[in-house]
């Protein structure tokens, strides 16, 4: 396994645009910590997020989760070009004629897949943790490691993310086709959904249940958005008269449905290269 992850670490970074963008969104994720410097002076109405709560344990683990998975994108990018590069390039072919197997081939880029997300994991922990133990109102060890499930939900979800990436990555060859398909479907999920629900089921529960189980819907579903537990938010709620309750927890069914996608998309890719004529 070290040497199909040493190869495929050695492609990603001799190409030049990789590594840009693999440096690029470890950066952008250090600009969270920016935002506890942000303040906002309009007359009399001030904003300071660091005294908002946000980097409050246990609420940092959910916030910065949230926000970094959100940036994925840069690496979906890197993770698609890793695929099609390999077309491109004609090192799919001489990877093959060198020994490698179709199966170590797509076990490799799993590998890679899943060092990515590890990674991005362990370097969202390290910043949360030093952003809390700075900003927070609460340093106890026992609310300090409390709610460390967002990071087990983020992991998953970039897994998840990145083997679909991988797949379309195999399936369409070229990056520009691959990424402009994974924003079609993005935009394919959320405009059916809107339509099914709003449009011909008059807001049927059922369409949401089962749109609980597409792809990158269900990869949302494993970090809903922190911003309405702030008591800030909740205030104004309050105000305007609106008191909506939202499930925050990370529930067990939604990362085993992203797994079974994982497992999905990997199987497939590993189909169409053992199919295709390389």
């Amino acid at each position: 396994m070290k040497r199909l992850l040493a190869i495929e670490l050695q492609k990603i970074w001799k190409n030049r645009a990789s590594k840009i963008l693999t440096i690029s969104y470890f950066i952008i994720l250090c600009f969270i910590a920016m935002i506890a410097s942000i303040k906002f002076d309009i007359g009399n109405f001030k904003i300071h997020f660091a005294e908002m709560g946000i980097f409050n344990f246990p609420f940092i683990w959910h916030f910065n989760t949230y926000i970094a998975a959100s940036l994925k994108f840069f690496l979906a990018i890197v993770i698609v070009s890793m695929m099609a590069n390999e077309y491109s390039y004609g090192t799919l072919k001489q990877n093959l004629i060198d020994g490698m197997s179709k199966k170590e081939f797509i076990l490799s880029k799993f590998l890679t897949v899943v060092l990515f997300a590890f990674i991005s994991t362990i370097f969202v922990f390290v910043m949360s943790l030093i952003l809390g133990l700075c900003f927070s109102s609460y340093t106890e060890f026992g609310i300090v490691f409390s709610d460390m499930q967002y990071l087990v939900a983020y992991f998953v979800k970039l897994v998840g993310f990145f083997a679909f990436c991988l797949f379309l990555g195999v399936l369409i060859k070229r990056s520009a086709f691959a990424v402009g398909f994974l924003f079609v479907w993005f935009m394919g999920e959320n405009i059916s959904h809107a339509i099914l629900k709003f449009n011909l089921f008059n807001r049927a529960p059922w369409v949401d249940e089962v749109y609980n189980y597409m792809p990158l819907e269900s990869m949302s579903n494993l970090i809903v958005e922190p911003f309405t537990r702030l008591n800030a938010i909740k205030n104004i709620q309050m105000a305007v008269g609106e008191n909506s309750v939202k499930d925050y927890d990370i529930h067990f069914s939604s990362i085993l449905i992203v797994l079974v996608w994982t497992a999905i998309f990997i199987f497939s890719s590993y189909k169409i290269i053992q199919k295709r004529d390389l």
